[in-house]
C-alpha cells in the first residue's frame, strides 16, 4: 500500500477528470482521495453539489469511475448527507467511504445503518467497502471511542477550517495522533490536510500510516516527482 494519497476537491466533472487523469499517470498512486463539500457541513461547496444530478445522472447511465482495474478511489463526505451520497460514489466503483465524526448528532446510528445497507453484520467485508471515520482538529477523541467497532481506520484532520486546499498544518494534530495511537495501535490511521515532507516524518514516527495531499501534490513543478519523495520516507522511517 502507498504511503501517499492524493486528494481531489473537484470544482466541475471536468476538473475532476483532469486531475484523476494526472494522478493516474504516477506508478506509485494506488488510491486517491475525492473531497464532496456540500457547503453546509463545510464551505465552499464542490463538485458535485454545484451541478444539481448530475451524480445521480452519472449512475444512472451506469458510469464508472475511471481505471478501477489500478486505482481504489475513498470519498471523503464532508457533508450533512453522506449516508444518502455515498450510495452513487459507491455505483461508479469507490470502495471506501471517509464520514466526518461532526456531520450527524447520533454517529453510531449513522455507522451501524451503512454498514447494514452495504453488506455488514457476520458477512461483512472491508475488502468491498471500508469506512473511515474523520475527526476535526478541535473536537474530542472522545467521539471516536464510542465507534471503534465500526470504523477500519480513522482520519486526523491536519488543518484547522476542513474543505478548502492549500491551508497551513496544525501542529495540534500531532498531540491527537500521538494519544489516540498509544490507546488504539490497532487502527490504522491517516492525516489530511497541510501535509509537507518535512511534518510527514514527525507524522510517520507517530504511527501515521497513510498521507492524504492535495495540493502539495498539485502545487509542485511535477506532481510524480512530489510523490515519490513523500514516498521515499518510507524506507526512512520505517513505514
Amino acid at each position: 500500500m502507498s504511503l501517499v494519497v492524493p486528494a481531489v476537491l473537484p470544482s466541475s466533472r471536468e476538473d475532476l477528470e483532469e486531475k484523476l487523469a494526472l494522478f493516474a499517470k504516477i506508478p506509485s498512486v494506488n488510491r486517491i482521495q475525492i473531497d464532496v463539500v456540500d457547503g453546509r457541513f463545510a464551505a465552499p461547496m464542490s463538485w458535485p453539489y454545484t451541478t444539481s444530478e448530475e451524480l445521480r445522472a452519472m449512475v444512472e447511465r451506469g458510469e464508472m469511475l475511471p481505471h478501477l482495474d489500478r486505482i481504489g478511489y475513498e470519498i471523503d463526505l464532508m457533508c450533512l448527507d453522506g449516508e444518502r451520497t455515498a450510495t452513487h460514489w459507491l455505483a461508479l466503483g469507490a470502495t471506501r467511504l471517509v464520514f466526518h465524526a461532526e456531520s450527524t448528532t447520533d454517529l453510531s446510528r449513522l455507522l451501524s445503518s451503512v454498514r447494514k445497507s452495504y453488506g455488514g453484520g457476520d458477512g461483512f467485508s472491508s475488502s468491498l467497502v471500508s469506512f473511515g471515520l474523520a475527526l476535526n482538529i478541535e473536537s474530542d477523541l472522545a467521539l471516536l471511542e464510542i465507534c471503534l467497532d465500526d470504523i477500519e481506520y480513522v482520519q486526523f484532520m491536519g488543518i484547522a477550517r476542513i474543505g478548502k486546499q492549500g491551508q497551513s498544518f496544525d501542529e495540534r494534530v500531532f498531540e491527537k495522533v500521538r494519544i489516540f495511537h498509544s490507546r488504539h495501535p490497532e487502527i490504522a490511521l491517516q492525516v489530511d490536510g497541510g501535509i509537507s515532507l518535512d511534518n510527514a516524518k514527525k507524522l510517520i514516527a507517530l504511527g501515521v500510516s497513510t498521507l492524504v495531499v492535495g495540493s502539495g501534490i498539485l502545487r509542485a513543478k511535477n506532481p510524480a516527482a512530489e510523490v515519490e519523495k513523500f514516498e521515499a520516507l518510507k524506507t526512512s522511517y520505517g513505514v
